[in-house]
Order: structure tokens, then C-alpha cells, then sequence
């Protein structure tokens, strides 16, 4: 057993979001599971760990001028990158999906009736992200910030209404899993965003969309899950909150 094989996924794709590459030519999910370590999921997917290790080191061994190192940042910057990025994305794109989603139901449904359960499904992950997403930038993503400030400061804080920050990054993991999860589901159905031989411009524009939808998804999840979560929690053991 070396080192390599004990980071977990998300360390690997924090450290480079390039290996993230990697993980998804696999199916490994390095966002909402990505406290994994490389052997553990080698392991669950009958994966050669040495191959994979070849291959990310090939990754991490390579020049790139476009490559940026989200995890150097200062928490309260990467706030602001994940909510005028991420969370723009998607309100703007969930707003054009639902529309074609409409749209090919009613053109295309009779012959592809998977389109009412992909709707339904993608109707359900918008409404779901939209109240998440609110979560995050009304109550945790604040307090987070509140104790980035607080520490450069050398201020002190009070504890807030939900106690210690591990509470509401719980119900944020757990619902990223759930929309992780639902995308899923949305790529089983629509044979991984391949339209049918029938398809009109439409239909292919739309898949197009929500194969970017959910690999926006994935890099959002992981900066959270993987990079922000952690600092969070790492900054709050250095409070004596009153």
C-alpha cells in the first residue's frame, strides 16, 4: 500500500480539478462521494489502483496554463466564485431546461415516453436546488464568512442558532447526494445524454444541456463537499464559541 492510495477521490480533484477527468472516464464519483480513498473505490469497482494512479499521475505530472487552484483560495472568494458562478448557473439554466423539457413532452413524448419521467425528474432537482441553494447563501455560506472575517480580525464569535457549523453541512452533503443521485437517474434515462435517432434540433440542444447541467453539478458539489465544508469546519475548532 503506498500514500497515493490512501487520498480520498476529493482530495485528489481539489489539489487539481483536472484528474477530475480521471475519476468521471470511470464513473467515480469524486463530488458527493469523495471522502473515498482511491483504494477503497478501486476496490468497490473491481478497478486496477495502479493503473488509475498512472493515470493520475500522468494528470498531475502535465502543464496547464488554465488549471486553477481553487483550494489556495480564501474561503470568503470562493464563496463569492461558487454563488455568482455555480449558483447563476443554475437559476439560468434551469429556467431554459424546464422550458424545452415542456416542449419535447408535448412534441416527442407519444414516441419517447422517457421524457415525462426525465422532466419530472429535472423539475424536482431545479425546485430542490433552488431552496438549497438559498440555505447556503442565507445561513451557512454567512456564518462562514463570518468566521473567515472574525479570524483575520482576531475577533470573537458568538455559537449560532444551529449550533456548530458540522449541522447544516450535513443537510447540505445530504442533499447534494440526493441531487447527485437524481442526475443519475437522468443519465440512465437518456442513454447518457444520447438523443435518439428521431431527434429534432431541439431535443439534441436540450440533452446537450443537461449533460453540461450536470457536470457544472459535479465541479459545484466538489468545491463545496471538498474544498469549502472542510476549511469551514477546520476554522471553527479555533473558536471558543460563547
Amino acid at each position: 500500500m503506498n500514500a497515493l492510495e490512501q487520498i480520498t477521490v476529493g482530495e485528489f480533484v481539489a489539489g487539481d480539478f483536472r484528474t477530475a477527468a480521471v475519476f468521471s472516464k470511470y464513473g467515480i464519483d469524486f463530488c458527493c462521494k469523495g471522502n473515498r480513498t482511491l483504494e477503497e473505490v478501486c476496490d468497490k469497482k473491481g478497478l486496477d489502483v495502479y493503473s488509475i494512479q498512472d493515470e493520475l499521475n500522468a494528470v498531475l505530472e502535465s502543464k496547464s496554463d488554465n488549471n486553477i487552484d481553487f483550494k489556495s483560495w480564501p474561503v470568503d472568494l470562493l464563496i463569492d466564485y461558487i454563488e455568482k458562478t455555480h449558483h447563476r448557473y443554475v437559476e439560468e439554466k434551469s429556467t431554459a431546461l424546464l422550458f424545452y423539457l415542456d416542449k419535447l413532452c408535448k412534441v416527442h413524448g407519444q414516441r419517447h415516453p422517457e421524457l415525462f419521467e426525465i422532466g419530472l425528474h429535472f423539475k424536482i432537482c431545479a425546485t430542490e436546488l433552488a431552496q438549497h441553494m438559498k440555505k447556503e447563501e442565507l445561513i451557512l455560506f454567512p456564518f462562514v464568512k463570518k468566521m473567515f472575517n472574525a479570524l483575520r480580525d482576531r475577533e470573537s464569535i458568538e455559537q449560532p442558532h444551529f449550533g456548530t457549523v458540522n449541522n447544516p453541512i450535513a443537510m447540505m452533503q445530504d442533499e447534494h447526494e440526493n441531487e447527485g443521485e437524481r442526475f443519475r437517474i437522468i443519465a440512465k434515462l437518456t442513454d447518457n445524454y444520447n438523443p435518439p435517432v428521431d431527434a429534432c434540433e431541439t431535443y439534441r440542444v436540450t440533452f446537450a444541456m443537461l449533460k453540461e447541467f450536470e457536470q457544472d453539478l459535479h465541479k459545484h458539489i466538489h468545491l463545496e463537499n471538498n474544498i469549502v465544508f472542510p476549511k469551514a469546519q477546520a476554522m471553527e475548532t479555533k473558536f471558543d464559541l460563547i
